[in-house]
């Protein structure tokens, strides 16, 4: 059974960065390289970094399934979508319908702050998670590349779901 829960103490952040540590050294690095994503885990998944998103009004939430933390996820409530910025699972638990709960959830976060849309990034070369994400009803909007810094760019495309198809 999978559970979520909001991230709201120090503890919390830890834990994400452990998991987002874990996660990203092994799915990304094949994708963009080492360098990059020792660059974002720090800039991006460190505790601090996570401390400093939720000040910004971001909100994180763990992914629990049968009482471990196996993932997490991050959204922001924006003028007119809700921006799902991070969904993440340990890769020994895909397949066990946890990333289907999550974006549910996110859905009903989405219409309780009365927004029509979610929308996301994603890695232009992270096949599986695109396919994934049209399957849940996500739409390319087209390519958008982000210079995140010290010589790294994301290469993303933008995909939206209408919360009222």
């Amino acid at each position: 059974m999978t559970t979520i829960t909001r991230a709201n103490k120090t503890q919390d952040y830890l834990l994400i960065e452990r998991l987002a540590d874990t996660i990203w050294r092994e799915h990304y690095i094949p994708i963009v390289g080492k360098p990059q994503i020792d660059y974002m885990l720090e800039k991006y998944q460190s505790a601090i970094a996570i401390e400093n998103q939720i000040a910004d009004g971001f909100e994180y939430y763990i992914l629990n399934y049968n009482s471990t933390s196996v993932g997490y996820l991050a959204i922001k409530q924006e003028e007119n979508a809700l921006f799902l910025s991070k969904i993440y699972v340990l890769s020994s638990y895909r397949g066990q319908k946890i990333g289907k709960t999550a974006i549910q959830f996110i859905e009903t976060k989405a219409l309780e702050y009365d927004l029509k849309n979610i929308r996301l990034t994603v890695n232009i070369n992270n096949t599986n998670a695109i396919k994934a994400y049209e399957k849940l009803g996500f739409v390319s909007m087209g390519p958008l590349i982000t210079d995140i810094g010290n010589g790294f760019i994301m290469d993303d495309y933008q995909m939206v779901k209408s919360m009222y198809q």
